[in-house]
């Protein structure tokens, strides 16, 4: 009767270990994934990171890269405390998982947060843009030491075919409009829907971009979709990992109730 038992909880852990195996490569090709989300906002989107005043968007990414490579640390760590049968690799195993879930649960929360926020009249974007975004574009488009602002509002102003942070009347206030350097343009090359050199000296609806709420209510829509994207990724590998931590304890105590 003994010997049935010990051959059950052995079948039971052999079980075990070909789940945790398989949620391993899976948790691995996830972590990549994370990884990848975060890498593609840091890098596709630094321009117009670059004009929030807010660091809270670049550090949910950053969160995210982070949590990627720590888990693809970890996938790797689970498949050999795995094989081996090791309880103190499979402790250490799962505090890196929990750590890993709690930055992951985290990076979902701020983006969740960030994006709530954005709703109209309770906006913490909306405010930080209108504040900030016209403020940026008339004092430091086209000046000395500013030529990562300049090339941000270029393209957020060609990509979202807008004029301006709420219209093209914005750059009446610009130190480079009524600069000489500007040679009579009223708004930049970029508010123009084909752009020429000098096309922005005529602000006319059939010449430049002309669109309500201006580059601002385009910026908003734009981040929080992607703040949408980057909290749900997060929190569901976050649910994901729950399945590794319980099949790890499984493991662990089905370990420790073998005979050595």
């Amino acid at each position: 009767m003994g010997e049935f038992n010990e051959k059950k909880e052995t079948c039971g852990t052999i079980c075990l270990k070909y789940l945790l195996i398989t949620f391993n490569f899976f948790f691995w090709l996830a972590g990549l994934a994370v990884m990848a989300v975060g890498i593609w906002t840091l890098i596709q989107k630094s321009d117009f990171i670059s004009l929030l005043p807010s660091n809270t968007y670049a550090a949910t990414a950053y969160i995210l890269v982070i949590a990627g490579a720590i888990v693809m640390v970890t996938g790797i760590l689970g498949c050999c405390a795995t094989f081996k049968e090791r309880k103190s690799l499979l402790k250490v195993y799962f505090i890196l998982l929990l750590c890993i879930f709690i930055l992951e649960v985290l990076a979902g929360i701020l983006a969740y947060i960030y994006y709530q926020q954005c709703a109209p009249f309770c906006s913490q974007l909306n405010a930080e843009l209108k504040q900030s975004l016209k403020q940026t574009m008339n004092t430091k488009y086209k000046q000395a030491g500013e030529e990562k602002v300049t090339n941000a509002v270029d393209k957020l102003q060609q990509e979202f075919k807008c004029c301006g942070s709420n219209n093209s009347e914005d750059w009446r206030d610009s130190m480079w409009i009524n600069s000489p350097e500007a040679e009579k343009r009223l708004v930049p090359d970029s508010c123009c829907k084909t752009v020429t050199q000098r096309c922005g000296v005529r602000d006319h609806p059939s010449n430049i971009y002309k669109v309500e709420g201006g580059c601002i209510s385009k910026l908003e829509t734009f981040i929080r979709a992607h703040l949408l994207i980057i909290g749900a990724v997060g929190i569901g590998i976050a649910c994901v990992q729950l399945f590794g931590m319980i099949f790890t304890c499984c493991l662990y105590r089905s370990l420790k109730s073998e005979p050595y």
